[in-house]
């Protein structure tokens, strides 16, 4: 071999193993635990000592409550003594971010077996420690991404429950689809009807496809301050029915002030696809959905409602709190509606905001099959009834062609009938595999889906409850994240889901 080509072979293997044996930032922080604890087991107040940052503090955690330790008070209890018999400490996790540390270590002994939490952190003079807990309490393992569902019957007896907002972790708006907008208490379970809901809600027959009554119920983003409400419903005059958006005051548990945001005319005698699903986006503005109103297609006007931008039915809108206009909102040309953000819509009741992307979801009512999940975009024309992902009512419905149209392709579409409602991003501790994953109740055969998702791609689903089916309108959490559903029954209930494995 040539002297030149020797000398590189010899120097990378040099510093190869050089890179090999230089401890990685996990066996330093080993390194910096195993001498706490050399020190401990014997008193030997100088490798403790060394092992901890001059700002360290130790607590001690029993019966309920800590006690605090400085470094200097701490090293005070030393004396030198035998190594205890049978002691053994086992690490247990190290997570390792940037300059910080984390370790969990389990301690036992004859007569012990306790814990220990460390908080480390990188110095020029190695890891040390930053701050120590100890406890002598059993400890309890828990697997955070382990889901055990469990379903907790809060209260029942509601009237075909449709939508819930929560004011406090305890006190929840629920809006009855044949009945009142209550006000219950989830711990006491104490309910009250609201006062001063407007007059011209239209009630439901309270027959099978009827989908008259009263809708969302949604908190303004700024209701502690300002207590203002927003509510969907079915209203009446005498030439028919149509969707109504309106913002209230609630005060002393009545409605107050209320002013009137949108009014879905015409009013027509149909009593299916109001829509009327409410949700507020990250810029603040409020977004609602109306549905087109027809049953069959077979009733479609040369140029179908869903695709007129002049007519207000078929639509999702993007309007401030008090009913104005926002200035950049998408423009769809002359005799467009006011408001309007998207069009060639059915039957959409879901809407939700995706905190972590600012994207708007929502959720769609196929005829046979072609429900689906959308992101909502400004502008976009999600082809109703021109495109279905399913097949019509009305098999003999021709569509003409509509020149200059695009048409935006679903996020998701299922190939059974799941009737999507209330949709939910869940954020939350208790089911921490599911952060960011969407929920979608369903009404066909009563369904809860979960459907894992990446920016606008949805990568999988699945359906929870398979073996106690119950048509869920709504999806939602709690401040503290608790995740709650609402049943659509006559004997409609508000259901907790836990994880048992919590």
């Amino acid at each position: 071999m040539k002297k030149g080509l020797l000398l590189v072979f010899l120097l990378t293997h040099f510093f190869t193993a050089i890179a090999q044996s230089a401890p990685t930032e996990r066996q330093l922080i080993e390194n910096t635990i195993q001498l706490y604890f050399d020190g401990w087991a014997t008193g030997d107040t100088t490798k403790v000592g060394k092992a901890m940052h001059a700002s360290c503090h130790l607590k001690n955690y029993r019966e309920g409550t800590f006690v605090d330790y400085s470094r200097s008070q701490y090293l005070s209890f030393f004396r030198p003594h035998p190594r205890p018999k049978n002691l053994t400490t086992r690490i247990v996790t190290i997570d390792v971010t940037d300059n910080m540390g984390s370790a969990k270590v389990e301690i036992s002994t004859e007569k012990d077996l306790f814990t220990d939490y460390f908080n480390l952190m990188k110095t020029n003079e190695g890891w040390v420690i930053a701050d120590k807990v100890s406890t002598r309490k059993s400890h309890k393992v828990v697997d955070v991404n382990a889901i055990q569902l469990q379903k907790e019957i809060i209260v029942e007896g509601l009237k075909r429950p449709w939508s819930m907002a929560f004011v406090s972790e305890e006190e929840v708006l629920i809006s009855e689809k044949e009945g009142d907008l209550l006000q219950l208490n989830v711990v006491t379970k104490e309910r009250k009807k609201v006062q001063g809901f407007p007059t011209d809600v239209e009630d439901s027959l309270g027959t099978f496809g009827d989908n008259t009554g009263k809708f969302e119920v949604l908190l303004d983003p700024d209701f502690k301050k300002n207590k203002y409400v927003y509510l969907s419903y079915a209203a009446k005059a005498p030439q028919g029915r149509t969707t109504k958006i309106v913002r209230a005051i609630l005060e002393n548990g009545a409605l107050q002030q209320i002013k009137v945001l949108f009014i879905a005319t015409p009013f027509t005698y149909e009593r299916v696809h109001y829509g009327g699903g409410m949700a507020f986006g990250s810029d603040g503005k409020l977004y609602f959905t109306i549905g087109e109103r027809l049953f069959t297609e077979k009733d479609e006007p040369a140029l179908p409602i869903a695709q007129n931008k002049a007519d207000k039915r078929g639509k999702i809108y993007r309007i401030n709190s008090d009913g104005t206009i926002p200035s950049d909102n998408p423009t769809f040309g002359e005799k467009a509606i006011p408001g309007l953000y998207a069009m060639g819509i059915r039957a959409a009741q879901g809407i939700t905001l995706n905190a972590k992307t600012n994207q708007l979801w929502f959720s769609e009512h196929g005829t046979h099959q072609g429900d689906e999940l959308n992101v909502l975009k400004a502008g976009a024309n999600y082809g109703w009834p021109m495109k279905t992902t399913g097949k019509y009512r009305f098999a003999e419905f021709e569509r003409k062609p509509i020149e200059g149209n695009d048409y935006t392709e679903p996020a998701w579409s299922w190939s059974q009938t799941v009737a999507p409602t209330g949709i939910h991003f869940y954020s939350g501790n208790e089911f921490a595999a599911w952060n960011q994953h969407l929920l979608v109740g369903g009404l066909s055969k009563g369904s809860v889906w979960r459907l894992a998702v990446e920016g606008e791609i949805i990568k999988s689903a699945e359906e929870l409850f398979t073996d106690e089916r119950l048509r869920i309108r709504k999806v939602t959490q709690s401040p503290a994240g608790k995740l709650y559903l609402l049943s659509d029954e006559l004997n409609g209930k508000l259901i907790r889901v836990k994880n048992g494995a919590f």
